[in-house]
This record gives C-alpha cells, sequence and structure tokens, in this order.
C-alpha cells in the first residue's frame, strides 16, 4: 500500500484526453441538450457534478472513432491501477509463526516432571531437580513469550496502518467509481441525442430520398453508435469492479480490525495470564516440595519413633521379668529335685538289685560247693 499512502482522495473529473490535463470547461450546452436525461440514472449527482456532466456532453463526438477508443478509459486505468496496488499491496496477515510460537510454549508448560528417585535422600535430590528443570522451562517459556510480545506488537503496528490506509484506498474507490458514473451518464445522454436527433434525421433523410449515400451515412451513424454503446458496456463493467471493491476494502479493514483486537487481547491479557500463571506453577511446587519434605520427615519421625517405642518395650519387659526372677528359678529346681530323686531311685534300685544278685551269687556258691564235695566224697569209695 505504500503507493497509495501519499495519494489524495481526487475531485472526479471528465476528460476526451485521459494522458492529458483536463481542457477549460466549454460553455454551457443548449436547453435542448440538458432536457435529455435517462429515465433512471445509475447514480444521483451533485449539482457541481450535474454541472459537469452537462457542460462535457457537447464535446463527446461519436464520429471520432479515436476519442471512442479513449472514452473513460482514463477512470478505467484508474480503477485498474488501483485494483493492482490493492491486491499486491494487502498482505496477508498470516500469524502461523506466532502460532507455532504459542504451541511451542503450551507443550513446554504442560510439562514440569523430572525423574523420580526413592528413598528419602533421593525424595530431596529429586526435589531439587525437579526445581532446576522447572526454572529452566520457565525461562526458556519466557523468553518465548517475550519473543512472542514482539512479534505481535509488530503485526499490531502494521494493521493499524492498513486499517488507516485501507480508509483512504475506500475513498478512492468512491471518487473512481463517481467518476466512472458521470462517463457512463455523459456518454449515454450523448447516444440518445445522437440517436434520437442525428441518426433520426439521417434515417429519415435516406427514407425520404432513397439515395445509397443517405442510406449509408444513416448505416455508419448507427454501426458509431453501437460501437459507442459497446464502450459504455465495457465501463459499466468496470464500474461493476469499482462497486464490488467497496465491501471487498471493508471486509479486510474488518480483518484487520478483529485481529488488531484480538492481538490487543493477547498481550493485555493472555500473555500477562501466562506468566502469572508459570510464576504461580513454580509458587506451587516451592509449597508443595516443601509439603511433601515436612510428611516425608513427619512420616520418618513417627516410624522411628513407633519403632524405639516398641523397642523400648520389649528391652522393659525383659528387663521386669529378668529382674524378677530369682537366681535359680523354681522350675529348675524342681527338674533338679526330680532329677536327683530319680537318681537315688535308680541307685537304691540298683544296689537292690545288685544285693539280690549277691544273694543268688552266695546261695550258688554254697550249692556248687556241697556239689563239689559231694562229688568228692563219692570218688573215694
Amino acid at each position: 500500500m505504500a503507493d497509495l499512502e501519499n495519494l489524495q482522495t481526487p475531485t472526479p473529473s471528465l476528460t476526451l484526453d485521459p494522458f492529458a490535463e483536463a481542457a477549460p470547461a466549454p460553455a454551457p450546452a443548449p436547453a435542448a441538450a440538458v432536457a435529455e436525461k435517462p429515465a433512471a440514472p445509475e447514480i444521483v449527482l451533485s449539482e457541481a457534478e450535474e454541472r459537469m456532466v452537462q457542460e462535457f456532453i457537447p464535446k463527446i463526438e461519436i464520429r471520432d472513432s479515436n476519442l471512442v477508443t479513449q472514452y473513460g478509459s482514463g477512470a478505467q486505468k484508474k480503477i485498474a491501477d488501483f485494483s493492482e496496488s490493492m491486491l499486491s499491496s494487502v498482505r496477508t496477515k498470516d500469524l502461523g509463526e506466532v502460532g507455532e510460537m504459542l504451541a511451542g510454549v503450551v507443550t513446554e508448560l504442560k510439562s514440569f516432571d523430572v525423574e523420580e528417585e526413592k528413598g528419602l535422600f533421593g525424595f530431596f535430590k529429586k526435589s531439587a531437580n525437579r526445581m532446576t528443570a522447572m526454572r529452566a522451562k520457565y525461562d526458556r517459556a519466557e523468553a518465548n513469550v517475550d519473543k512472542i510480545c514482539t512479534t505481535l506488537e509488530g503485526h499490531q503496528v502494521t494493521l493499524m496502518k492498513d486499517i488507516a490506509l485501507l480508509d483512504k484506498m475506500y475513498d478512492l474507490n468512491v471518487a473512481y467509481y463517481k467518476e466512472l458514473c458521470m462517463y457512463i451518464i455523459a456518454g449515454k445522454r450523448k447516444l440518445q441525442m445522437v440517436r434520437e436527433q442525428e441518426l433520426a434525421a439521417l434515417t429519415a433523410r435516406a427514407q425520404q430520398t432513397g439515395q445509397p449515400e443517405d442510406a449509408q451515412a444513416a448505416n455508419d451513424l448507427a454501426n458509431l453508435c453501437g460501437r459507442f454503446e459497446k464502450k459504455l458496456h465495457d465501463l459499466e463493467l468496470t464500474r461493476m469492479i469499482s462497486i464490488q471493491m467497496a465491501p471487498q476494502i471493508r471486509l479486510i479493514q474488518n480483518n484487520d480490525t478483529l485481529m488488531v483486537d484480538k492481538i490487543q487481547s493477547t498481550l493485555v491479557n493472555t500473555i500477562p495470564l501466562w506468566k502469572s500463571q508459570m510464576v504461580l506453577a513454580l509458587g506451587v511446587e516451592h509449597s508443595q516440595q516443601a509439603a511433601a519434605a515436612q510428611r516425608q520427615v513427619t512420616d520418618l519421625t513417627n516410624d522411628l519413633l513407633k519403632k524405639n517405642a516398641e523397642t523400648l518395650k520389649m528391652a522393659t519387659i525383659e528387663t521386669a521379668r529378668e529382674s524378677e526372677r530369682g537366681i535359680v528359678d523354681i522350675e529348675t529346681l524342681r527338674q533338679t529335685n526330680e532329677s536327683l530323686i530319680s537318681t537315688l531311685d535308680e541307685v537304691m534300685r540298683i544296689q537292690e538289685e545288685g544285693h539280690q544278685k549277691r544273694m543268688e551269687a552266695e546261695a550258688e556258691l554254697v550249692r556248687l560247693e556241697g556239689d563239689l564235695k559231694q562229688k568228692l566224697l563219692s570218688i573215694r569209695k
């Protein structure tokens, strides 16, 4: 749009030479010509514009082939150049790069986890690693967010310039459209005058005289009128392009305005919210780690107290039990007494058995001695 920035909205003007300055306006046309107007004009003209059209009609010469060719071409060229400038200058407002950066930041914000380690030492080590990782991710995300802010601000400035320039483009298009309409209105009025006056007169004369040259003159003028009518049709097609361009400009301008509002909302709402949420995430992580550490310490202390209490209980009970025992347990004395009694009983039984066996042995010895004596006596006889 740089080529359009220095353009001023022109005042519509009519000329037969689109490549030269407009000639001084001729004297007003005769009243008869002024009276000839289309039944339904395409556009409502102001008094100055209506006067300009009426002053321009006498300058139109349909028999001038070169004039017919160039008629309104200046206005057409303005529309064409304007369309080309608009097409080449209105850039696509693509925030794809910003969208990718936003997606990257969102991805980084989603995960703040580090590898877990077991045990109390592992817990504190894990907490330190987690906070280090979170701080690194926060620094990286903050840098990306700042980069996004810079990019969005640049887009916003460009879009605001484009919006202001689109207003100027709209005014230019309105001026070119009105100028084109004035050419069409002037041409149609001139064409109607020629057909109703000159062509009608030539046709009547040819019919009256029957001369070939009169018929050819009427036919030539009819062909010239047809050619000029086609030229006016071309101008109407160009006017339609200008008509369509007006809502297109407003649509582009509206899209740019919506984009500016969206960027502004992102800069003043979304980005600060991101930063505050990241800071809160770090604060919450600190609190969670402190609570988790306290919980670990408390759990460990409780476990130690329980274990120590159980150990103390067992030791106290054993000590009390041992302190209440005598030097020798009754059970031990009972067992030793029973063992002693049993021993004495066994000794007595053994002694009785030994005595009995000795008595039997003595009796056996007496019998054996007697038997031996009897035997010896019997041998002597």
